[in-house]
């Protein structure tokens, strides 16, 4: 990475203001050009300061974070970082990544103490992730309202015998609004299971499976110990442990959720569901690999080939972040590459027993 990311800070603790300050500047790659105390500052020194990324609390007097991202949004679409405490913003922090924040980093709860500099990696990591984003693939809330923005695609009718058993996805930066335009796609009387694994801060996939769930017809939650594995049914892997699909004594498939393994760079792991379910159902396994940073996802492609399953990899142009898909295409592993506009259309060609090669 050459590019220096100009940053814009904006929090109305000074004491925050200047230790992010303090602890961005720790990175080569990052000057803070400027800092803000609400939201209608940061506006103005957008404007004026022309930054790349910006940093921002969500909880602030006068025009909060989520105010002005909404109206940054509007005005010019920008990689935009949320700080902020958990457990005040839960809601708040699913209001912004809906309206097309990039990234999330928690503050520790108690901020006037040596604590807030346990951020300080994550923070400039996830800085330099929202420097990488194509904002042009970000997908924004429609002016019209959900419903017009909505993906209008009619299901296929015909559906079984399926080469597919279980369909797995895996995807991180992005991920939230992009998972907002695909699962709504699936009807109600969809027959494959579906897993997925977001890259997310622990407590916030429970809320954000309820805020899926009300927006499909497939029924959307937070992966617990033992739920079936079954047809309409969307499980979402909960952050800080692994979900695994493991048949039981029945042959049943039960979703499992451990810490282990300890030694993956993101819990849960994309490779660790893959490898799970290309050992529980063979070849007949469909893995998406989405927008995201990194290249968690790619063994576990490897993984899912090698047993005679078939993987789709997200194309660059509608990717916000091309790292996950990027690894996977490269390694020689996709069957597929095709954008997200086109991902639905190409998950049913495949579980309708199209050749994904042709």
């Amino acid at each position: 990475m050459d590019k220096v990311l100009r940053t814009l800070v904006v929090d109305d603790s000074a004491y925050v203001r200047k230790v992010v300050r303090q602890m961005l500047g720790k990175s080569p790659f990052i000057d803070v050009v400027g800092v803000a105390r609400d939201g209608e500052e940061a506006l103005t020194l957008v404007d004026q300061l022309h930054p790349d990324v910006v940093t921002i609390d969500l909880i602030m007097p006068g025009m909060g974070g989520l105010g002005f991202i909404q109206e940054q949004m509007r005005r010019k679409p920008l990689p935009i970082v949320v700080v902020s405490i958990a457990n005040e913003a839960s809601q708040l922090v699913l209001d912004a990544l809906d309206a097309g924040a990039i990234e999330f980093v928690q503050k520790p709860s108690a901020l006037a103490t040596e604590r807030i500099f346990e951020m300080s990696d994550e923070l400039i990591e996830k800085v330099k992730t929202a420097g990488n984003v194509m904002m042009s693939a970000v997908r924004l809330p429609d002016p019209a309202g959900p419903a017009a923005s909505k993906p209008q695609h009619k299901p296929a009718k015909k559906m079984f015998p399926s080469p597919v058993d279980v369909i797995v996805i895996g995807i991180s930066t992005g991920g939230p609004q992009t998972l907002k335009y695909l699962l709504p796609s699936f009807a109600g009387d969809y027959r494959i299971p579906i897993a997925v694994v977001l890259h997310m801060p622990v407590g916030y996939t429970e809320l954000y499976a309820e805020r899926l769930n009300d927006a499909c017809s497939l029924a959307v939650s937070e992966a617990r110990e033992g739920d079936a594995i079954q047809p309409g049914r969307i499980l979402i892997a909960p952050a800080g442990r692994h979900l695994t699909l493991r048949r039981d004594s029945s042959a049943a498939v039960q979703a499992h959720i451990d810490a282990r393994p300890f030694d993956t760079l993101h819990r849960p792991s994309v490779d660790v569901l893959f490898r799970s379910a290309a050992e529980t159902f063979g070849g007949r396994v469909l893995g998406l690999v989405m927008t995201g940073m990194g290249d968690d996802g790619k063994e576990g492609a490897g993984e899912i080939r090698a047993k005679g399953g078939i993987i789709i990899a997200e194309a660059e142009e509608s990717c916000v972040v091309f790292g996950m898909p990027r690894a996977v295409i490269e390694a020689n592993l996709a069957n597929q590459v095709v954008p997200l506009e086109r991902m639905f259309s190409a998950i049913i060609e495949v579980t309708n027993g199209k050749d994904p090669d042709r």
